[in-house]
């Protein structure tokens, strides 16, 4: 918000006095994301005195919404260290190449560390590769023979590698196909997403992924489908929902034309949802339901 004054020559003392003291106001105001408690004795101020009035209708504005019973949004604090990502795949990695193009574009304040993939050569593993990215080859199977030399690693190294070699803060499954271990689960609680193409709690747990999903909402009859963005538990598709959204299935769809107006909005909803997870922007209720706050 910005005062124009006509005449700056000459201007009384006072009155420049006044001016300056209006435009510290606004700036204030304009600077607040959010209304921290500590802001609210300045708020008030700004909303009881002889400030021009669309100052004082901003500051009340502000303060009531301030102590009104409902969530607020987080405190969002400026951090010099990007949050490092860690990425799981099993196949081509659409949405890992999503997530990535959005990192560099720099929507997505973080870095991708590191790539872990049951399928080492993949789509998603290539593409690690060839963008210079780390990859580690888990669990350890007969896919993860290389050469005759077993190249997976147990969980517990899994853990040590993400958290002490690669320094990862959040983890996002990208189309990872195996169960995450209640180890890995237990110490990304509350940082680690997954996106499932289909509504959940619908049409989601062991065996529902890639066409049999679109197969399955296609047989049902219903009329929508879309992708879901949740943090991941113990189970198959169980965790708390962040994001969805949605797309009309029509009645002449195949299971191919589905899962491309699907895929085409979850390369859009789960880099939006990242973002909001490494900038900080999401809360909990106390029912445990995680909240989405949209960058202002």
């Amino acid at each position: 918000m910005h005062f124009a004054v006509e005449g700056s020559f000459n201007t009384p003392p006072a009155f420049r006095a006044a001016r300056c003291r209006c435009e510290a106001q606004a700036s204030f105001l304009t600077s607040l994301r959010y209304s921290p408690p500590e802001n609210l004795s300045k708020l008030h101020c700004i909303a009881s005195e002889s400030a021009p009035s669309a100052l004082r209708r901003r500051a009340a504005s502000l303060f009531l919404a301030a102590l009104a019973p409902k969530a607020s949004p987080p405190d969002i604090s400026e951090d010099s260290k990007a949050p490092r990502l860690a990425i799981f795949v099993s196949g081509g990695g659409s949405n890992f190449r999503a997530i990535h193009a959005a990192v560099l574009a720099g929507q997505i304040a973080a870095e991708v560390a590191v790539v872990i993939s049951d399928v080492p050569g993949c789509g998603g593993w290539k593409y690690a590769a060839e963008h210079g990215i780390a990859t580690v080859a888990y669990p350890a199977s007969s896919k993860t023979v290389v050469n005759g030399n077993q190249t997976g690693v147990s969980t517990e190294e899994l853990i040590s590698s993400l958290k002490e070699h690669h320094l990862v803060d959040f983890v996002l499954l990208a189309g990872y196909l195996k169960l995450i271990p209640e180890e890995l689960v237990r110490v990304y609680k509350r940082a680690m997403l997954n996106i499932h193409p289909a509504l959940l709690p619908n049409f989601g747990g062991r065996g529902f992924y890639g066409s049999k999903v679109h197969t399955a909402v296609i047989q049902s009859g219903a009329r929508f489908s879309g992708p879901t963005v949740h943090f991941v538990d113990e189970g198959y598709d169980t965790g708390p929902i962040l994001a969805q959204a949605v797309v009309p299935v029509s009645p002449t769809d195949s299971p191919v034309k589905l899962a491309a107006k699907v895929l085409k909005e979850e390369h859009k909803l789960y880099p939006h949802a990242v973002s909001a997870l490494v900038d900080g922007r999401i809360t909990w209720r106390a029912d445990g339901v995680p909240v989405l706050w949209t960058a202002s």
